[in-house]
């Protein structure tokens, strides 16, 4: 190890839920470690700083959505971005976090340096000036999709003659008044788009090729709107979120167990909205529930704008782009001012980080998951890849406790390195498992660059937040596959086994 300490002991890329929800548990759970949390953007809340379009909220409740340690207090429990971006806010202040950000910074690359027990991180400034950053272990909070290029689905606007719109790049002064709209897509994003925007426009078409289930439910939480008004608030929040965990790991169950019983369900829930006559087809997907996401529609915001005459849904398969509108394959136009392609997101490992490890570069797809959190044979990194089953933030709480306990492990053993060990025989035996079955198109676009699952735990990105839960939280650090060891000046003590699986 060197005799001049690195800039920071961990160095947090992102400053979105990840990346303030890891500053804050370190402030409470190693306090004893300096960090630093770079962001390229200006401002704090990563994803709901970045989009901007009309009616963005988060498609999970807040209860989960929000960190384990900050009760939230608004009483719509599926909330607004500005709602979440002021729980970010203030915690970042409160918590005295703020102070830890550089904005304006972009991570280009990252090597790990064994010899050196350090990370040596390449920054880019806003005016294009590249800085080196230094730190013992890289926590990567940024995100799983990439910011700057979204999913291009291909279609061809050279003869339309109206404005084309992606919602990761929604312009500020665009009016939509009055004008008529037809949104590509039927994922969280169109459906988020379509109600919010009918209130404005003319008329809003969601445009689907194929079907979303969709499940509808209020924004406001009662029980948890009651307990706030009988209970101390953090023992009020503790009640809502267990509750709330509890329902979404029954509700995930039950819609691989009893898929038909589910879907008669969800099918209800919109009957009751649209009434018996609702054009059941273009809300039937060819897919069981929770093959793919289930689109929330809270306070039954998109069937009351179907119900109103502002909105409607089609399903059908485009033929091509006209100077008015879309021409469908059956013939039919669905005429349009505007066109939003709302086709999906492209996901990126890492934040598109060039990482390496002793200047040669990481293949993350080569490469297991350790308890969702770390990767097999590297060592001093952490990521967070949220439930795809549940709220991001449950597995961005129990990844910064555990890896906070890393940390003042490796303080308390007088250790530098913390490398989950996967020798080849251990590897050679492992049985890998996709836990990426879901059927979502950005999922499968990506399985070619996902690290490897096995079907055991710990090397695998499980999808059971109670059971991960009980693990990171109360399981043994050191349990025979995280080891810790030293660096010596000048030649890093690395394990025989690790040498040999790289």
């Amino acid at each position: 190890m060197l005799a001049t300490p690195p800039d920071f002991d961990v160095l947090i890329v992102g400053a979105g839920l990840s990346g303030i929800g890891m500053g804050a548990h370190m402030k409470m759970k190693a306090p004893g470690h300096s960090f630093c949390i770079v962001e390229r953007r200006e401002q704090i809340g990563g994803t709901w700083d970045l989009f901007r379009y009309p009616g963005i909220r988060s498609d999970s409740d807040m209860h989960t959505l929000g960190f384990d340690f900050e009760p939230w207090k608004h009483e719509k429990s599926i909330a607004d971005a500005p709602a979440i971006l002021d729980y970010l806010n203030r915690i970042a202040d409160e918590r005295d976090i703020r102070r830890h950000i550089r904005f304006g910074h972009k991570v280009i690359s990252a090597d790990f340096r064994p010899d050196e027990a350090r990370w040596h991180v390449t920054v880019e400034a806003e005016d294009g000036e590249r800085k080196r950053i230094t730190a013992n272990f890289l926590y990567l909070g940024s995100g799983y999709y990439d910011y700057d290029d979204p999913y291009d689905a291909g279609f061809d606007f050279s003869e339309f003659e109206g404005t084309v719109v992606h919602p990761q790049f929604w312009p500020e002064d665009l009016d939509y008044a009055d004008k008529k709209v037809v949104v590509v897509g039927s994922g969280a994003t169109a459906v988020t788009l379509v109600p919010a925007m009918a209130e404005k426009a003319a008329h809003v078409t969601m445009l689907q090729r194929t079907p979303t289930w969709m499940f509808s439910r209020p924004a406001k939480d009662a029980i948890a709107n009651f307990l706030r008004k009988i209970l101390p608030g953090e023992l009020a929040y503790r009640i809502t979120r267990f509750k709330n965990i509890k329902m979404q790991s029954f509700s995930f169950k039950q819609a691989r167990n009893k898929p038909e019983k589910v879907k008669q369900y969800l099918h209800k829930r919109i009957e009751k909205v649209l009434g018996k006559n609702y054009d059941k087809a273009s809300f039937t997907p060819p897919y069981n529930p929770w093959d793919q996401r289930l689109c929330l529609v809270p306070d039954d915001d998109l069937f009351e704008a179907m119900n109103t005459g502002k909105a409607s849904v089609h399903t059908g398969h485009i033929a091509k782009f006209e100077k008015n509108g879309v021409r469908l394959k059956s013939g039919e136009l669905l005429e349009a001012d505007i066109i939003v392609t709302a086709t999906g997101l492209r996901l990126a490992i890492a934040g598109k980080i060039a990482i390496s490890l002793a200047g040669e570069p990481v293949d993350f797809s080569q490469r297991y998951y350790y308890k969702g959190c770390m990767f097999s044979n590297l060592p001093n990194l952490a990521v967070v890849f949220g439930y795809l089953n549940a709220s991001w933030t449950l597995r961005a709480d129990i990844n910064s406790d555990f890896i906070c306990r890393v940390l003042n492990h490796m303080k308390e053993t007088g250790s530098d390195l913390a490398t989950p060990l996967l020798t080849p025989e251990t590897e050679a035996a492992i049985e890998e498992d996709n836990i990426f079955d879901f059927s979502s198109g950005y999922i499968q676009r990506a399985l070619d660059i996902m690290p490897k699952s096995a079907k055991a735990y710990p090397w695998r990105l499980n999808q059971d937040y109670v059971f991960d839960r009980k693990m990171m939280k109360d399981g043994p650090i050191e349990d025979g596959l995280l080891t810790f060891t030293s660096s010596c000046a000048g030649n890093a003590h690395i394990p025989e086994e690790l040498e040999a699986a790289e």
